[in-house]
This record gives C-alpha cells, sequence and structure tokens, in this order.
C-alpha cells in the first residue's frame, strides 16, 4: 500500500532521509521500503507499537546496526545528501549523529568527565578548551547551574533525570548535528520527562532532532512531525497536528485514538 505524506509540506532539502530503506535480521524483515525524511531545525517523532521498526530505522541513521550479527541493509540513508554508508566515515558520522537511549547510561566516572570524554577521544586535550566545552555542553542541557559545583562527583550519584540530561550534554559536547532519542524519557518520572521536553524545544534550533517514542502526547506536544510505522512499514507522514487530528489511514486513525498499540 502506498505510503502517505502530505505533500502541502514547504519542501527543503532535508539534513537527512532515507530512500527505499529495507533492514533484515536473518529471514526477517525489520523494516520495509521506508522513504523518509529529516528536515533540519525540526523535531520528527516516529510513533507505532512495539516491534514495529521505529527504534531499527533509528538505528540505521549512525549505523549502529553495523554492529549486529545477521543484520543486511538495502537502500540508502543521507546526511546532507552524502550517502552515510559509502561516502561518509562511520566515526565521522557518529560523531555528527549523536544518539541518546532509552536508559540514562553516564560513565562511572566524573560529571566533567564524562563531558569531556568525546571531546578527548576527537583530540581535544587543553583543559581550558574543555573547560569550556564541558559548561557550554551543560548549559544546552539545563544542567549548568546544578552541576557547576559538582563537577568533580561521579556521574552515578545524579538523579535519572539529572542523568539523562547529562547523556544529552555528552551528546552535545561533540557538536552533532542530528541527535536521535529513542524513548529517551520512558524510564523518567514525570518531572524530569518535561524537563526534557522542554530541553528539546529548545535544542531544535541548533540540531535535528529525530525521536522515538510510545508516548503520543509527547509526540504531539514536541514534534513537529510525526512518522506512523507498523510492522516494519512507514504508513503515514505529515505535520504532527494534522496527522492526529485528521489522518488519512485508517490504521493510523485507529492507532492515534487508541483502538490498538
Amino acid at each position: 500500500m502506498a505510503k502517505l505524506e502530505y505533500h502541502s509540506e514547504q519542501k527543503a532539502s532535508p539534513k537527512m532521509s532515507v530512500k527505499d530503506l529495507n533492514l533484515y535480521y536473518k529471514d526477517f524483515q525489520a523494516l520495509k521500503s521506508v522513504n523518509l525524511d529529516f528536515p533540519a531545525h525540526q523535531v520528527t517523532a516516529l510513533i507505532g507499537p512495539s516491534g514495529c521498526g521505529k527504534s531499527t530505522l533509528l538505528k540505521c541513521l549512525n549505523r549502529m546496526n553495523d554492529l549486529v550479527a545477521g543484520c543486511q541493509i538495502t537502500g540508502t540513508v543521507f546526511l546532507d545528501g552524502q550517502d552515510a554508508y559509502k561516502e561518509v566515515n562511520v566515526n565521522d558520522l557518529r560523531r555528527r549523529v549523536g544518539m541518546v537511549f532509552q536508559q540514562p547510561n553516564p560513565f562511572p566516572m566524573s560529571i566533567y568527565d564524562n563531558i569531556a570524554f568525546g571531546p578527548r577521544t576527537h583530540g581535544i586535550k587543553s583543559r581550558s578548551d574543555l573547560d569550556v566545552i564541558v559548561e557550554q555542553s551543560l548549559r544546552s542541557a539545563a544542567l549548568w547551574d546544578e552541576l557547576k559545583d559538582r563537577l568533580k562527583k561521579n556521574a552515578l550519584s545524579l538523579s535519572g533525570g539529572q542523568q539523562q540530561r547529562l547523556c544529552i550534554a555528552r551528546a552535545l559536547a561533540v557538536k552533532p548535528e542530528v541527535l536521535l532519542m529513542d524513548e529517551s524519557t520512558a524510564a523518567l518520572d514525570p518531572i524530569s520527562t518535561a524537563k526534557i521536553e522542554e530541553l528539546v524545544g529548545e535544542l531544535k534550533d541548533s540540531y535535528t532532532i529525530i525521536m522515538v517514542t510510545h508516548n503520543m502526547l509527547q509526540a504531539r506536544r514536541v514534534s513537529d512531525r510525526t512518522a506512523f510505522f507498523l510492522l516494519g512499514e512507514m504508513v503515514e507522514m505529515g505535520p504532527t497536528e494534522i496527522l492526529f487530528s485528521r489522518p488519512r489511514e485508517k490504521r493510523t486513525a485507529s492507532y492515534v485514538s487508541g483502538e490498538f498499540g
């Protein structure tokens, strides 16, 4: 069945896109001919029931699926018009396309060293340069005022919400262009979730954000565009408010109304 997109949207060159993307885990096809654009400086939400391919697609965007045995991919992933698998070095790709996971995963080291870890691996050794990066990254993640006097403390001593914002700051420290967020508030309390949703709204001025969420209210609150997935297929994509209020596809209407999922 043809995938539906809203052609009245103003078209611009996307920051990232996937064309005819298929992914197989051995004999199982997890993604089926996905075509999708991700506009710069917008938040795109990927919604759908568990096992529909949302996180699998997200991991294709920075080649995390390369690490999965038996995974085969056909089609193309583009970053700024370049083939991300053939024309972009994988290490450069993962620097430019950062990722924040469902469970906060700070390194068992100081807050400062968590943020400085990425820049150091990319050759930045100057303490003064690292000091600037740490402060800028924590400010970008709305954490500087909370943590500026605790930078030597172990990151594992932070609350869950602070740990997740620290992971966002760590991702931002290497100056990515795209930020992937895979259910990044699912393990958090409502107050921490609200802080991260507010942060996402601020970050899209500087980054392109692609987020997987099971929370349809969250998608509606924070995203500019939403894509609905079902059984590995991208069923429908459009401006978030239109997709939720006037979906064109019956399966989309059934999902967003809570009939299944």
